[in-house]
C-alpha cells in the first residue's frame, strides 16, 4: 500500500504485554481492529508508545509479521526500525520490508548521539538500501540531540526519505523545516498538544498518542482541518487538550497504557525500567477520561 501520500491520523501503537510480560497478541489483534473500525489512516508499530526499547529483535519480527497480517492491506503499516546503531537499523529495516511493511520509521541515534556528518549517513545508509518510503524521527527529549536543520534539507530530496516526525515541541524549528515540505517530503505533528498548530505549518497530521485511546476522534480533528473546517479542529484540540496532557503526566507510554486498561482494552503491564502510575496521576488521568465521556 502507497505510504508516501499519507495524511491523516497514524496511531503509535501501544504493545499489549501478558502478565508474564510476553506479548499478548490476542489483544494486540483486538486493538488493530479497533482502530480499523475507526478511521485510523495508518498503523506504527514498535515506536517510542510500543515499549520497542524492552524488546527483543524476535519480540520486534513477531509484532511486525503479525500486525502487517491483521491489518491485511486496509490501511499502511509502518514501523518503527530505528537504534543508536546505525548497522542494526539498517538489519532491521530490510527485515521488516521483507515482511511487507509499507514505511519504517527511523529515530535519530541516541545515547552515542553524532556529528553533522555522522547524523547524514546515519539516515542516509537505511534509504539507500531500501525501496519503501522512510520517515526521519526528531525527538530529543529522547534521544538527547536533535537533527539539525540542515541535514533535514538535505535528507529532503532523497527518493526513500518520505517525512519527518516532528516531535521537539518547538514550533521555531517546525518552521524552519516546513520549508523543505513537498509533495516528496511530508511533515508530522509528534506531539498531540499541537496538531493544530503544526498543521498550520504545513504538516500532514499526526504520528499519535492520543489516537490510542480515541481513534475516531483524532482522526476527524485532522480531516476537519485538511477539509478546511479549521474552527471545528481547533475546538477538538482544545476539548481534548487536558486528556492529551495527562496521557503525558508520567513518561510515555505508561499513561496511555493505563488509559486503554481503564476501557478494559487490556494493555497489559509495563516491562521495566517503566513502572505504573502512581495512584494520585492515576487519578487525575481518569478524571480527564471521564471528561470526556471515555469512562
Amino acid at each position: 500500500m502507497n505510504v508516501r501520500n499519507i495524511r491523516g491520523s497514524i496511531v503509535a501503537l501501544v504493545t499489549p504485554f501478558n502478565a508474564d510480560g510476553s506479548v499478548n497478541f490476542e489483544a494486540l489483534g483486538r486493538l488493530i481492529d479497533f482502530h480499523l473500525e475507526n478511521k485510523t489512516d495508518a498503523i506504527l508499530v514498535l515506536g517510542t508508545t510500543g515499549e520497542s526499547a524492552t524488546m527483543t529483535h524476535e519480540e520486534d519480527d513477531e509484532v511486525c509479521r503479525f500486525t502487517v497480517d491483521r491489518v491485511a492491506g486496509r490501511v499502511p503499516v509502518i514501523a518503527g526500525s530505528g537504534s543508536n546503531c546505525t548497522q542494526t537499523m539498517l538489519e532491521k529495516s530490510l527485515s521488516f520490508q521483507s515482511m511487507g511493511v509499507d514505511g519504517l520509521l527511523l529515530i535519530s541515534p541516541y545515547y552515542n548521539k553524532a556529528n553533522e556528518e555522522g547524523m547524514y549517513h546515519h539516515f542516509k545508509t537505511v534509504a539507500d538500501a531500501v525501496n519503501i518510503p522512510c520517515i526521519l524521527y526528531n525527538v530529543p527529549g529522547r534521544t538527547g540531540c536533535s537533527i539539525s536543520e540542515n541535514v533535514v534539507r538535505r535528507l529532503s530530496t532523497h527518493p526513500n526519505i518520505m517525512g519527518i516526525k516532528e516531535a521537539s515541541g518547538n514550533m521555531s524549528y517546525a518552521a524552519k523545516i516546513a520549508r523543505y515540505i513537498s509533495d516528496d517530503f511530508r511533515m508530522y505533528s509528534g506531539n498531540d498538544d499541537i496538531i493544530i498548530p503544526m498543521m498550520a505549518l504545513g504538516s500532514s497530521g499526526v504520528i499519535s498518542v492520543l489516537a490510542n485511546v480515541i481513534p475516531l476522534e483524532t482522526h476527524n480533528m485532522v480531516w476537519d482541518y485538511i477539509n478546511g473546517d479549521h474552527q471545528k479542529a481547533l475546538d477538538a484540540q482544545l476539548k481534548y487538550l487536558e486528556l492529551t496532557n495527562n496521557l503525558f503526566i508520567e513518561v510515555n507510554p505508561i499513561p496511555v497504557k493505563t488509559a486503554l486498561n481503564l476501557m478494559n482494552m487490556n494493555a497489559g503491564s509495563f516491562r521495566l525500567p517503566l513502572y505504573e502510575m502512581s495512584p494520585a496521576n492515576q487519578e487525575k488521568l481518569a478524571a480527564s477520561m471521564r471528561g470526556v465521556g471515555l469512562l
